[in-house]
């Protein structure tokens, strides 16, 4: 458990580490970083990502993990972008209209249950001519079977995992669609902030171990082919280099 105390009249951020005393300068990078582990923590308890949309449709993502996420789509330039995860359908909108901006692309959501309504919202939506929904567990054979014939030999695919976040289904998702992405491209296991959640109010002790994070980690270990790898910012004038994210140790990348 770590304490942090804001001085603004001193400017100074002071770190209790379990003992450990630890004085920043306020408006240093270090104390940014903490105080934006802390931001995100709070942010995630008060369901901050609960509050966005994207051309019409709920998009419970950080516009940060967002924004990162078009630069790579713009860098990859996928013919095909795999989510497992359609929620309201916010983000497939996102990377539909990403597709449509750059010319070229289509979007499959899958996901073991896609409600009436937000299958009539994104079917009626107007990018949804990039959009192919396919309802049933990610992780089932005969899903993975339809998927894998959906895309075309010599595509360019990026890979988003963002449906159960369990480690298991996490990592079945993984060793299910790796095989699906591009040398140079990514298959991203979202959410992975549920590691640093396990003490948040509507967070669970065992997210500790039981996380995206971890599959991820574990998955890299075994495949050598694949790399975490956060992507590089193609712009960056500041001394930062972290991003601020719900997706720690995420970006599987394909070497």
């Amino acid at each position: 458990m770590t304490k942090l105390t804001l001085d603004t009249e001193t400017k100074i951020l002071t770190l209790d580490d379990a003992g450990q005393i630890k004085t920043l300068d306020l408006f240093s990078k270090d104390a940014f970083e903490a105080i934006s582990r802390q931001w995100v923590r709070v942010g995630w308890s008060q369901k901050y990502q609960y509050t966005f949309s994207w051309m019409g449709r709920p998009v419970i993502q950080l516009p940060e993990d967002m924004i990162r996420m078009q630069e790579v789509i713009f860098q990859v330039k996928p013919d095909v972008i795999i989510e497992t995860g359609v929620a309201h359908g916010g983000s497939l909108v996102f990377y539909s209209s990403l597709c449509k901006a750059m010319g070229n692309g289509r979007v499959f959501g899958i996901d073991i249950e896609i409600r009436p309504n937000n299958r009539a919202a994104i079917e009626s939506h107007p990018l949804n001519d990039r959009i192919t929904l396919i309802e049933g567990s990610s992780t089932a054979p005969e899903i993975v079977t339809k998927v894998r014939s959906l895309v075309k030999s010599g595509e360019t695919v990026l890979v988003i995992l963002d449906s159960n976040h369990t480690y298991t289904h996490v990592y079945d998702e993984l060793e299910a669609y790796a095989e699906l992405v591009t040398v140079g491209s990514y298959i991203v296991a979202t959410d992975g902030i549920m590691c640093d959640l396990a003490d948040v109010p509507r967070g669970r002790t065992s997210w500790s171990t039981d996380n995206p994070t971890f599959a991820a980690r574990d998955f890299a270990a075994k495949h050598p082919e694949f790399v975490i790898e956060q992507p590089a910012w193609p712009f960056n004038e500041s001394a930062l280099d972290q991003n601020i994210t719900h997706w720690p140790g995420a970006w599987l990348k394909r070497v």
